[in-house]
């Protein structure tokens, strides 16, 4: 009898242990979480991801079996299991970056790991470079330095942000209906060395990424403490000097506050000084609460001032009347200013449910003065004008986060509401002249916009096949008070769009795997533009479609290739001659982006990222379909190193001919720049160098296809590419003192 209650205990045991499940958290030694370590059990193969919280749920786990907790930049731990009734702590150690660490697993964006690596190797100390991180994007300064960088990626000539979505700890950078250009998205508030994480993806497959995510999204997250703190100092042509501080305050398990400040000046290459400036201060506080809750605030303050020479026409060169670095109008620049404030909140309600919000609120000043055509318009005082708003910026999103196992199918629910508000006073468009006297108000008013959603994402794994259906409800309304109007005039528009998503990942085994993402997407259109005219849609839809695969044939050689294609129902095509931009008709857009990150050695990486689009626009007649300035073949690579005290790194960027009208009868030159750095560690200085464009190229960093007309010239002008010249050899260097 007891021969017999033994071997029925013995079975009752093995029968409950093999059916639980294992509750774990990964977290550093910071005590801080994890995000997305991959969690395998070597014994059943059963894997799991940890979440925003560093917390994991592991099925089918017994005592006795190994699990292996896996995350690029942490030393690989491995763990026995021993208890199944409590949660399971585990602490990773920090290590140097090896490539045969990542586990391509369910996620289908494993090259975002990637970008941790590229911020260590290569650091950026300017804005500008910050989103050349995403592979395959570029970007173009053609105003002193001040204004929002003009965007390219996946055959868009996106302009200032109309289809890419850009955020900072979930605070919105886009501006809707802007003075100058629909999503305009100034990120020179980002202090770089503040930046810990870089998450992108391309298309419009992520449900809570919404307005202007069609060619993609770029979220940046920034520290939430400091290892120490930081003094900066760098130097270099043109009169170029930057001075940074990181200040840690204080570093506890519980509390982690900092501040940072930055204050940059230059000259620029341009005969005409650009005696630009500008000013970052950021203040960031995170907290512990008693109920298993994080509290987050950070405040931050930006403001600029600049002048610039403009784009010129080659005809202007080619005649000898001015140099590269020369202008036809000086007069050009501008200032802004944005002030921040950002609270973030996280609760964790049990081991398989956390919420997460949100809220934010911006003022936002903008002021800035262009000349596009010189004496078209106006022959005897220029064709200069002035775009100029006061805006106010306030929202929030709250997401419900919840992941299980349903009958053996491991599950995520994500459901998430927001809201955003702007406030836009004096929304001014002008004739002036020489910055100080105003000829024209075009237009001038007030314009009042919000957007409310809500979207349900989730995700089904069945064995080595994920499935991941979402969908988004966005209602935006916009409305338009005309200040120039002699009567009281007010215009008001609204639409709802529900945009559907619906992603199938497969993987195979832990190296390789193949995705299929399919979504709509939408960008909104400028409020003043479409209130009237009633064949411009306020939310022109995309619907994109990506195949691809992510594939790691030896341990230290990761590769993406992906075949994409995108429809847009509305277009915007930027108009020179006024300085706006204005939407056309639909366009659609197929290419193939190829990825390939390899680790040559320990201390060795190689780096290479390829595009070729293939861009048109449906309704125009044959021969006039080409879009304007959108890239045809893109190419970015380099090597980076890192090695005792030393680090650095060669990068070099091919951006190829593309049209620059629509019937390409003008040809927007391409180029291809080399860019280097060097630094060295002993102790706690660091010297540092770094050259944009070692070879001395000569090349056009942004270019137009513009109607002009100089002085002395016909009235009707002439059509040919404005360009603004990139940096020529520019070297920098610097010194930081870490306390």
């Amino acid at each position: 009898m007891k021969t017999a209650i033994s071997l029925f205990s013995l079975l009752l045991i093995s029968v409950f242990t093999h059916a639980q499940d294992l509750s774990g958290r990964v977290i550093d030694d910071k005590q801080q979480p994890i995000t997305g370590a991959y969690i395998i059990n070597i014994s059943t193969q059963e894997h799991a991801h940890s979440t925003d919280t560093g917390r994991f749920l592991l099925k089918n786990c017994a005592q006795g079996d190994t699990l292996q907790v896996i995350h690029l930049g942490y030393k690989t731990h491995t763990e026995i299991v021993e208890n199944l009734n409590h949660p399971l702590i585990v602490q990773l150690e920090v290590s140097v970056f090896q490539l045969d660490e990542i586990v391509v697993g369910r996620s289908d964006r494993a090259l975002n790991l990637l970008s941790g690596i590229d911020l260590t190797l290569n650091p950026v100390n300017s804005s500008q470079e910050i989103l050349r991180k995403v592979p395959g994007l570029f970007i173009g300064q053609h105003a002193g330095g001040g204004k929002a960088e003009q965007i390219f990626l996946r055959g868009f000539d996106i302009d200032h942000g109309t289809d890419i979505q850009l955020t900072v700890d979930g605070m919105p950078v886009n501006m809707v209906s802007h003075a100058h250009g629909q999503g305009y998205a100034d990120l020179h508030f980002l202090i770089p060395e503040t930046i810990d994480k870089i998450d992108f993806g391309k298309g419009p497959y992520q449900a809570d990424k919404g307005n202007f995510s069609t060619a993609g999204y770029v979220h940046f997250r920034t520290k939430d403490a400091l290892e120490q703190s930081t003094f900066k100092l760098d130097l270099g042509q043109f009169n170029t000097s930057r001075a940074l501080g990181l200040f840690n305050l204080f570093n506890t398990d519980k509390d982690q506050a900092y501040i940072a400040s930055e204050y940059l000046t230059t000259d620029g290459p341009f005969e005409s000084p650009q005696n630009f400036s500008r000013l970052n201060v950021m203040g960031k506080y995170q907290t512990k609460l008693s109920n298993d809750g994080q509290l987050g605030v950070m405040a931050s303050h930006f403001q600029s001032q600049w002048d610039a020479s403009g784009q010129i026409p080659f005809r202007a060169l080619n005649a000898g009347q001015i140099t590269r670095f020369g202008a036809i109008d000086d007069t050009e620049g501008g200032k802004t200013s944005r002030t921040n404030l950002a609270l973030n909140f996280q609760k964790t309600i049990d081991n398989n449910t956390f919420i997460k919000s949100n809220a934010y609120y911006s003022r936002y000043d903008f002021e800035l003065y262009s000349n596009f055509t010189f004496f078209l318009r106006d022959p005897e005082n220029g064709d200069q004008i002035r775009q100029r708003e006061e805006r106010e910026l306030f929202g929030f999103e709250s997401t419900w986060n919840h992941s299980n196992y349903l009958g053996g199918v491991a599950t995520f629910i994500q459901a998430g509401i927001g809201m955003r508000v702007d406030l836009v006073e004096d929304n001014e468009l002008s004739y002036t002249a020489n910055r100080s006297t105003t000829l024209t108000r075009v237009q001038f008013g007030q314009v009042r916009e919000s957007n409310t959603y809500g979207f349900l994402n989730t995700e089904f794994e069945f064995g080595k096949l994920l499935i991941n259906p979402a969908i988004r409800v966005d209602y935006v309304s916009g409305n338009y008070k005309d200040a120039l109007s002699s009567t009281y005039s007010s215009a008001a528009v609204s639409q709802v769009l529900a945009s559907s998503k619906l992603n199938f990942v497969y993987n195979p085994n832990r190296n390789l795997q193949y995705f299929l993402k399919t979504g709509y997407g939408f960008h909104s259109n400028d409020t003043r533009v479409v209130i009237g005219e009633s064949n411009r849609n306020f939310l022109p839809r995309a619907f994109g479609v990506d195949l691809g695969t992510i594939w790691k044939p030896i341990p230290r050689l990761i590769t993406e290739i992906t075949l994409w294609n995108l429809n847009l129902e509305q277009e915007f095509v930027y108009v020179g001659d006024e300085g706006v931009v204005e939407p056309s008709g639909r366009t659609r857009r197929s290419g193939i982006d190829l990825g390939v990150r390899y680790q040559v050695k320990d201390w060795l990486f190689a780096d290479a990222d390829w595009t070729y689009t293939y861009a048109r626009s449906v309704d125009e007649p044959e021969g006039a379909q080409y879009i304007p300035l959108a890239p045809i073949h893109t190419f970015t690579g380099g090597i980076s190193a890192q090695k005792d005290e030393f680090s650095g790194g060669m990068k070099v960027r091919h951006l190829a001919n593309r049209p620059a009208n629509e019937e390409y009868s003008i040809l927007a030159k391409g180029y291809t720049v080399f860019d280097l750095n060097l630094g060295y560690k002993f102790r706690q200085l660091s010297w540092h160098f770094s050259i944009e464009n070692l070879f001395d190229v000569e090349w056009e960093e942004t270019q137009f296809a513009t109607q002009s007309r100089l002085q002395g010239e016909a009235m009707e002008g002439v059509e040919e590419i404005h360009f603004t010249p990139g940096t020529p050899f520019f070297f920098k260097a610097g010194i930081s003192y870490a306390f």
